[in-house]
């Protein structure tokens, strides 16, 4: 299994290095490692994520999956390991599309901060494009493969699952208007936007929840693992550092908010961070309305812009989160150094549409 080389898994950068021999030792000590091999893990770190960091730990006879939080400030309630971890052993009876939980650690001393291994789920994870070459009738099969994903998720009842508990009832959009803008304005660095007239338009025009379902909360293309054998088929659902219980409506703009589509012009296929403008994609209001129509919702072009305007707005936040971490010293990643003009598209992309372009 090891000599399979792995797409995304690097090196690890010198400031997320861990002590493998202490993650080994835990690892031998609570969970079944009698299958995995002798000897410590060969240990990479995959680079396309932003917020957790993700590392591959390569045993000889099996690949897990290590998630630790980043070092330096972070929102409260952030980056929770139990949590995360807890969500999909939670959900694996209920959902199939998650990868098996191997352990998770609270215990900080091991190497600085509470970490939990998973097995690794084989097959594609798609990353700014498809490591595959897929063709257009291919790509709108995985589109509507993934969102059937999507409907899948937002059925499953919480109260089977256990993770009823994740409900605070009504007024789940008001929270997140609420605490989104919250963490904006803490986070805020002097070189980017105040995002106060999106911030305003946001309370100014919250719907009522449509419904509350388990809910993923960063439901994208590179969060998603898909059949080695068949590319167009999801197998596994990665990330859920976020999953509540929401409104599904908010979850799909959320998703749309990373959703740039072919003919979108040249400045927004900059930020582009998935395949989502391949061949036989679709578009995103294509997607609003096959999600829609298999969830049985509904929602009009007018009703939409809210849930479009709020995805726009909540990636900015989530940006802005982690340039501060670049621009306090906290991460030197210098990938992070265009965050805060990332803060400025998407500000002015929430006010083209609000209709205050200036």
């Amino acid at each position: 299994m090891s000599g399979s080389p792995v797409a995304g898994a690097k090196e690890v950068r010198e400031e997320d290095a861990f002590d493998v021999a202490a993650v080994d030792a835990w690892l031998r000590a609570h969970a079944d490692a009698a299958s995995w091999g002798d000897g410590l893990p060969e240990v990479r770190q995959f680079s396309a994520g932003a917020s957790n960091l993700t590392y591959l730990l390569r045993y000889p006879e099996r690949d897990l999956i290590l998630r630790r939080p980043p070092s330096g400030s972070k929102a409260k309630g952030a980056h929770d390991m139990g949590r995360e971890y807890r969500i999909q052993a939670a959900l694996a009876p209920v959902f199939p599309h998650v990868a098996p939980m191997v352990g998770h650690c609270a215990d900080e001393s091991v190497i600085g901060s509470e970490f939990y291994v998973m097995e690794r789920l084989v097959g594609e994870i798609p990353g700014k494009d498809f490591h595959v070459a897929l063709d257009a009738e291919q790509g709108r099969a995985l589109c509507l493969n993934t969102f059937d994903l999507l409907v899948a998720l937002h059925a499953v009842d919480p109260a089977e699952a256990g993770l009823d508990v994740l409900d605070r009832g009504p007024g789940y959009v008001a929270r997140q208007v609420g605490g989104w803008s919250s963490r904006f304005r803490k986070a805020r660095t002097p070189d980017v936007p105040d995002l106060e007239q999106v911030m305003g338009w946001l309370d100014a025009h919250q719907p009522d929840d449509v419904r509350r379902c388990l809910i993923h909360n960063d439901f994208r293309l590179d969060n998603i693992v898909y059949d080695a054998d068949d590319p167009t088929t999801p197998i596994g659902l990665l990330d859920w550092e976020m999953a509540t219980v929401g409104d599904p409506l908010m979850d799909l703009g959320c998703t749309m908010a990373y959703w740039i589509q072919a003919d979108d012009d040249e400045l927004l296929q900059l930020t582009r961070m998935q395949p989502s403008n391949a061949p036989g994609m679709l578009t995103r209001r294509e997607v609003v309305d096959y999600y829609c129509e298999r969830a049985g919702l509904s929602v009009t072009d007018e009703e939409w812009l809210f849930y479009e305007v709020f995805g726009l707005f909540r990636l900015a936040v989530i940006a802005q989160q982690i340039y501060y971490r670049f621009f306090h010293g906290q991460t030197t990643n210098p990938k992070f150094a265009p965050f805060g003009f990332l803060v400025d598209m998407l500000d002015q992309r929430c006010r083209a549409l609000i209709g205050d372009p200036a």
